[in-house]
C-alpha cells in the first residue's frame, strides 16, 4: 500500500518494534551498572558495548524519528492541509522500506563477530583501529540506508506542504504542527548529507586504506566531531 494512513500506521508498528527492542537492551545495560564489576554479561567489555551502541542507535534513528515524523507526519500532515494523500505516495513507501531494511541491517549488526562496540556516534579513531570486524561497517551501512530513506520522507513532505495543500490556506494560516514538520524537514534535508558524508569518510578510512580521520597520515579525528555534531 502507498496509502499515507497506512505507511503512517507501519512506521509506528515499526517504531514500536524498534522501541521494544531498545528497552530489552536498555534493561540489560541497567542490570549490568546495577552492580559493581557486572555479571551479568561475564565481565565482556565488548558485549556490554555492543548493546549500548545497539540501544543508541535503535531509540533514536528507528524509533524516535521514524514514530514522530514518519508515523505522525503521514497520518496527520495531509488531513491538516485538506489533501487526499502526499505529493508523491510511492516514494512515501519507498521511504519506509529503506527504513525497515535498515533496521534488520542494525540487528544483523549485532550477531556479526563481537558485535559494533563503538557507541552510536562511531567516534574515530576506535571506530578505525578498534573494531576491525564487519559488524561496525554492517551498521554505518545501515545508518546510510535509513539516512536515504529519511531524505525521500523529507523530500515528501515538503513537497506536500507546498503544493498539496488547499489554494485558500497561506503559509501564515497553516498549523503549527505543519509549520513543525516542514521545517523539521528542512533541517533533515540539510543535516543528513552531513553526516552521511562522515560515515562515508569512516567506511573509507576503514576499508579503502584512506586517511580521513587517521593522524599517522595526515588526517583529523575532529574532522569527524565537527561534522557528525553539525548533523547533532
Amino acid at each position: 500500500s502507498s496509502n499515507h494512513k497506512d505507511i503512517g500506521t507501519y512506521y509506528m508498528l515499526l517504531g514500536y518494534w524498534a522501541g521494544l527492542g531498545g528497552s530489552v537492551l536498555s534493561l540489560f545495560i541497567r542490570l549490568e551498572l546495577s552492580r559493581s564489576g557486572g555479571t551479568l554479561l561475564v565481565g565482556s567489555g565488548q558485549v556490554y558495548n555492543a548493546i549500548l551502541t545497539m540501544h543508541g542507535v535503535l531509540m533514536i534513528f528507528f524509533m524516535v524519528m521514524p514514530v514522530l515524523i514518519g508515523g505522525f507526519g503521514n497520518w496527520v500532515l495531509p488531513l491538516m492541509l485538506t489533501a487526499p494523500e502526499m505529493a508523491f505516495p510511492r516514494l512515501n513507501a519507498l521511504s519506509f522500506w529503506f527504513t525497515l531494511v535498515a533496521l534488520f541491517m542494525v540487528y544483523h549488526s549485532f550477531f556479526i563477530g563481537m558485535g559494533a562496540g563503538g557507541s552510536w556516534t562511531f567516534y574515530p579513531p576506535l571506530n578505525t583501529e578498534g573494531l576491525p570486524e564487519l559488524s561496525t561497517d554492517t551498521m554505518i551501512l545501515s545508518l546510510h540506508t535509513v539516512g536515504f530513506g529519511s531524505l525521500l520522507g523529507a523530500i515528501n513532505f515538503m513537497a506536500t506542504v507546498q503544493n498539496m495543500r488547499a489554494t485558500s490556506v497561506t503559509l501564515d494560516q497553516m498549523s503549527m504542527f505543519v509549520w513543525t514538520m516542514y521545517l523539521t524537514s528542512l533541517l533533515l534535508l540539510l543535516s543528513v548529507p552531513v553526516l552521511a558524508g562522515a560515515l562515508l569518510f569512516l567506511l573509507m578510512d576503514r576499508n579503502f586504506n584512506c586517511s580521513f580521520y587517521d593522524v599517522k597520515t595526515g588526517g583529523n579525528p575532529l574532522l569527524y566531531q565537527h561534522l557528525f555534531w553539525f548533523f547533532g
